[in-house]
């Protein structure tokens, strides 16, 4: 079946349980999660129940479709993403994005987790993505293009809006909360990196990186929408200083930044375009 056809079937069922039209699409990552009891629910539907959605296996993660509107405005928001890790194809892992753009959307939100590599850097601190580099040695748009949902070569000179990055930090000026901003790197995991490398990617110009985010992105400029992203810095991946993981110090330290990053979202999306 070709891809447009999935994306068909896949709106087709979304539609029978409720005809929003979303204008923003969110997903709903490390440091969003909390962002969904904001939502004024119009329906949920379960991922396993959308034809040719992939299932999250990742604890953390739940896995629905939440329609409804957030700060005045109608959002589709993805409650649990997928990852490379976990053994989809990137096609698949971007799938829901191709999905909520047939729904409606212009306006695609990201968040993740990620390791600090500037050393200005702390566990703990908030930064809007500027820029990205793609390590996971894949691309979800290898294979036929299909020209309807974008161009073949699309351009990634301003991945990330620079409008919305703009109004982020003017709402985060607002509300009194530090915002970095830096280049973001996501590697396929599911290791984390060794001293070699971390020390490899602050050479190449990585403030932050993670398992995620990139390919979700790529797929979304490819299909023409706007992009705002935010890492919560959740450890130092500094190489000389280096310590073992502790995923539970880690998930503790997303959890608390949440708040302040959902404050700032909602912000951003009341400023979004129509």
């Amino acid at each position: 079946m070709q891809l447009h056809e999935c994306i068909q079937e896949a709106v087709a069922s979304i539609r029978s349980v409720s005809n929003l039209e979303p204008k923003i699409g969110v997903i709903l990552g490390t440091g969003l999660g909390s962002l969904a009891d904001r939502i004024e629910v119009q329906a949920r539907v379960e991922y396993k129940d959308i034809p040719h959605f992939p299932v999250s296996t990742v604890d953390t993660h739940a896995g629905e479709l939440v329609l409804g509107q957030l700060a005045g405005k109608p959002v589709v928001a993805l409650s649990g993403r997928f990852h490379f890790y976990e053994g989809y194809t990137l096609q698949q892992v971007t799938f829901p994005i191709r999905v909520a753009k047939a729904l409606g959307i212009h306006s695609l939100v990201v968040s993740n987790a990620a390791g600090g590599l500037n050393p200005q850097f702390s566990a703990g601190d908030l930064m809007v993505i500027t820029d990205h580099i793609n390590f996971m040695g894949d691309n979800p748009l290898i294979g036929p293009n299909d020209d309807t949902l974008g161009p073949r070569f699309p351009d990634m000179s301003e991945p990330y809006s620079r409008a919305y990055i703009a109004m982020a930090e003017q709402a985060a000026l607002e509300e009194g909360i530090p915002l970095r901003r830096g280049v973001y790197l996501a590697c396929p995991g599911p290791c984390l990196e060794t001293r070699a490398e971390y020390r490899f990617m602050r050479t190449i110009g990585a403030d932050a990186v993670g398992m995620s985010t990139v390919p979700e992105v790529i797929v979304a400029v490819h299909a023409g929408l706007k992009v705002l992203g935010f890492s919560a810095i959740t450890d130092e991946c500094l190489p000389d200083a280096l310590q073992a993981v502790d995923i539970a110090k880690i998930i503790a330290t997303a959890n608390a930044v949440e708040p302040k990053l959902s404050r700032i979202v909602i912000k951003c999306i009341q400023r979004f375009p129509e």
